[in-house]
């Protein structure tokens, strides 16, 4: 019996002295192990299309007149306008002007150049730019200066921060040519163009 009491007490004063040892290690501050950040990726928002252009365009003109008056063409000419960059949107005002000759129906009319006021609205991918346009054009033509508008698509591609190429395609509509009623000019333009930026 005295074995026995002795050999319980023994083993709750063992077991209390544990519990005491590992309850005591329990309240000891936790060890912080050092957290390696991930780097947080950079989004990119597009490219920088803000500023002042100025360039030369080379193209294709095909003119629908009423009855026999059609006519196609090469055309040349020169740009020059301002973007702004809002981040994916860009948005921006143009005026160009085509050298052309389109004889229309053998010398029953002429058109010798047109000349544009644009807006612009486009979608920033970088280093690509794709965009609609619009707005007011002017024809002279051998029946007098005739007004229109036009709607169309362009592209441009960023080779260099000072440097673009591009294309634009544009559909033309002036109406009552030469002062006669439903006497009217349809007109597409295709030209590659090249762009200065500042």
């Amino acid at each position: 019996m005295k074995h026995t009491m002795k050999f319980a007490t023994a083993a709750l004063v063992a077991s209390s002295a544990f519990a005491g040892s590992a309850f005591a290690g329990s309240l000891s501050e936790p060890v912080v192990e050092p957290v390696m950040m991930e780097p947080v990726p950079v989004v990119n928002m597009g490219g920088e299309w803000t500023g002042f252009y100025t360039g030369l365009q080379l193209g294709y003109a095909d003119a629908d007149g009423p009855g026999a008056l059609d006519g196609d063409n090469g055309s040349y000419g020169f740009h020059a306008g301002y973007n702004y960059d809002f981040g994916r949107f860009v948005a921006g005002a143009e005026l160009d002007y085509d050298k052309t000759d389109i004889d229309l129906n053998n010398g029953a009319a002429t058109v010798d150049s047109v000349a544009r006021a644009k807006i612009k609205g486009g979608y920033d991918f970088g280093d690509y730019l794709i965009y609609a346009t619009g707005g007011y054009a002017q024809a002279d033509t051998s029946l007098g200066d005739e007004d229109g508008a036009f709607y169309g698509i362009g592209m441009t591609y960023r080779i260099s921060e000072s440097y673009s190429v591009g294309a634009e395609l544009l559909e033309h509509r002036f109406s009552d040519i030469g002062g006669v009623s439903g006497n009217d000019l349809d007109a597409t333009t295709f030209t590659v163009r090249g762009s200065l930026h500042f």
